[in-house]
């Protein structure tokens, strides 16, 4: 399953601004809230999540991601929602959780399958080791671009 299967216009923001990592989570969640993919419970969810299991995603580059994430249960529908950062937020680190990740991008999932969250995360984090890629969606300036570069790293993939 591409990412593309997963996300929509509505559920990418652009430039997005935001003071914390809470902060985002909750901007995003909203979005997969008002489109009914997810419980009124998620957002909370997610930010408790956030505390125990972080998910702040250190590159090579100079561009770093987060993949917050919450169990089956707060969710309805499986969703993903993507947000690139007007300026970087702090998430802790997912193997070092006193470090700390200054975040670019951000990749919210809701997935209502429990084998679905490991293939995805392994799929955003597939993807997020590709410089154009990331290069692609910081440069964004309307949501079908975002998921133009995600189409074509699928195609791409498929015919390596």
């Amino acid at each position: 399953m591409g990412l593309n299967q997963y996300l929509s216009e509505s559920n990418i923001l652009l430039g997005l601004a935001a003071e914390s990592s809470s902060d985002v989570i909750r901007q995003l969640g909203k979005t997969l809230l008002k489109d009914g993919y997810v419980k009124e419970s998620y957002i909370d969810a997610v930010i408790n999540w956030e505390k125990t299991l972080p998910t702040g995603l250190p590159l090579d580059g100079d561009v770093n991601v987060a993949i917050p994430h919450t169990d089956i249960e707060h969710v309805n529908k499986s969703a993903v929602a993507m947000a690139t950062l007007a300026k970087p937020v702090t998430f802790q680190n997912m193997v070092g959780p006193s470090e700390s990740v200054a975040v670019k991008i951000v990749f919210l999932l809701a997935l209502e399958e429990p084998h679905a969250q490991i293939e995805m995360l392994q799929e955003v984090a597939g993807v997020v080791q590709n410089a154009g890629v990331l290069k692609a969606l910081l440069a964004a300036t309307d949501p079908k671009e975002v998921l133009l570069a995600f189409e074509k790293t699928e195609t791409d993939s498929v015919s390596d």
